[in-house]
Order: structure tokens, then C-alpha cells, then sequence
């Protein structure tokens, strides 16, 4: 349940002890002990329109990790102010665990997996198979997130200051790693193999909002059927719906889909 606060606590159910009975010994008597409150630490600071902050948000999702979510929104300035002093580069997501700060959402994924196992393993345990998923998880932020959101805040820009080389350059790329990665899936459900990982939550937004920029082609439809796949998990389809409101936001303007 979550608390008023916003902090997300558990009670553990009722233990019930068995003691001798001091009247009669050869007899046990039942005490009943009150329930533990268990309170969770994690602090996600973030925005749920945010690509890197979705990233976070479906590790977290898929275990069923508690946390509580500190909304990024300038009509909050407790909460930014609490976020700058955190990141003074004031990139998002940032966990805090207790004292223990982390960024980037990759790290937060991998700090999870350490100090926050769930039954969803989101990196394998042998080194050879992470090697893979972290290798797509670079693809991903590299690749589709990084050109993707060149052409989106260069749209931002006043026309004079716009690179148009440079968008030129960004769309070239999306459409050379949605090749690549349309050679890649074939025969994959996930994108290091047949097992859902930290490159499938870096692929999941990235994927999302690449499309809506620069439309993914219908000759790569190993890459559209893989994202049809991750808009169908739960747990991205539940960072999807929780993005839905801010929509409006989106420079180049959402499409009526998704």
C-alpha cells in the first residue's frame, strides 16, 4: 500500500507463537505478535514522459520493486531543488537508495538487479550472455535514443539555429540501425536472445519514441513486430499509460496511436 507521504510500506502478515502455558505445562498457549511494517528506502526521480526515465521505471515494474516516485515538474520546486542538489547535471532518472545516490538508467538497472533482486533477472548472472545485453542496451541508447532526440530538440531550436545537417546525419543513422537491427531479431523474441533484460528496457522507449520520429519502415518488420511485442508488456505498457496525459508535449506531435 502506499503511505500518505508517498512512501511505499508493506505489512507482514500475523505470526501467531506457540508458549508452554505456565498453568499447565503440558499444554501450549498461543500469542499473537503484531504485524511488521516494513518501510522501502528507494526514491525515483523522474518524469513519466522521459525515454530514460521509462527505462528505469520497467526494471522497477517487472519485480514489483516498491518505490516511491518523486515527479519531476517546475511547479514543484521542493522536488527540483531536491534533484539538483542529488545531480547538478540534473539528468534523469536518479534513484535514491538511503544516502546512496545512482544514476543514469542503465546503473540503476544493474543497482537493482544487486541490491533489489526480483524474479525477473534483468542481467544474466553469466558473464558472457551480459556481456550481450549490455552490448544491445549501448546499442539502443547510442543509436536509436541519441539520434532520436537530436532531431526532437533540434525542432526546440529557433529556425535560424537549427542544425539541419545535423538532423540530416541523426535520421540516417535511425535508419542504419533499424537495418542493423532488423538483421539482429531475426529469429529473437527479446533483444540479447529469448529472455527479457536490461536491453529490452532500453529498447522498449527508445523504439517508442524513434518510430513517432522518424517512422520505423515496413521493409524492417523484424524491428516493427519487435516493438509491438514490447508495447504488449505489462510493464511498458504501464509506463506507456502513465505518459499518456503528456502527450501534448511532444515537439513533433504525438501520433494518434500507441
Amino acid at each position: 500500500m502506499l503511505a500518505p507521504c508517498g512512501v511505499s510500506i508493506f505489512t507482514a502478515p500475523v505470526r501467531r507463537v506457540w508458549t508452554p502455558c505456565p498453568e499447565r505445562p503440558d499444554r501450549v498457549a498461543a500469542r499473537v505478535e503484531p504485524p511488521k511494517v516494513i518501510t522501502m528506502s528507494l526514491k525515483l526521480y523522474a518524469h513519466p514522459f522521459s525515454s530514460y526515465c521509462q527505462k528505469a521505471l520497467i526494471a522497477l515494474y517487472e519485480n514489483g520493486t516498491p518505490f516511491e516516485f518523486r515527479m519531476l515538474a517546475h511547479d514543484n520546486p521542493q522536488i527540483m531543488a531536491e534533484f539538483a542538489e542529488l545531480w547538478p547535471i540534473k539528468r534523469f532518472p536518479v534513484l535514491v537508495d538511503g544516502g546512496h545516490t545512482v544514476m543514469e538508467a542503465s546503473i540503476i538497472i544493474e543497482y537493482l538487479g544487486l541490491h533489489y533482486p526480483g524474479p525477473v533477472a534483468l542481467l544474466p548472472a553469466d558473464a558472457r550472455a551480459a556481456l550481450e545485453v549490455r552490448g544491445m542496451d549501448r546499442f539502443f541508447d547510442n543509436y536509436i535514443s541519441t539520434p532520436q532526440q537530436k532531431v526532437v530538440f533540434d525542432s526546440l531550436r529557433p529556425e535560424a539555429e537549427r542544425d539541419k545537417r545535423g538532423v540530416a546525419e541523426a535520421r540516417a543513422m535511425l535508419d542504419t540501425a533499424y537495418a542493423w537491427l532488423d538483421r539482429t531479431m531475426a529469429g529473437r523474441e527479446w533483444a540479447a536472445g529469448g529472455t527479457f533484460s536490461l536491453a529490452d528496457c532500453a529498447a522498449a522507449p527508445a523504439l517508442f519514441y524513434a518510430d513517432w520520429t522518424h517512422p520505423i519502415d515496413a521493409r524492417f518488420a523484424q524491428v516493427r513486430a519487435y516493438r509491438e511485442r514490447l508495447l504488449a508488456r505489462p510493464s511498458f505498457a504501464r509506463a506507456v499509460d502513465e505518459a499518456r496525459p503528456y502527450r501534448p508535449l511532444f515537439p513533433l506531435g504525438a501520433p494518434d496511436r500507441d
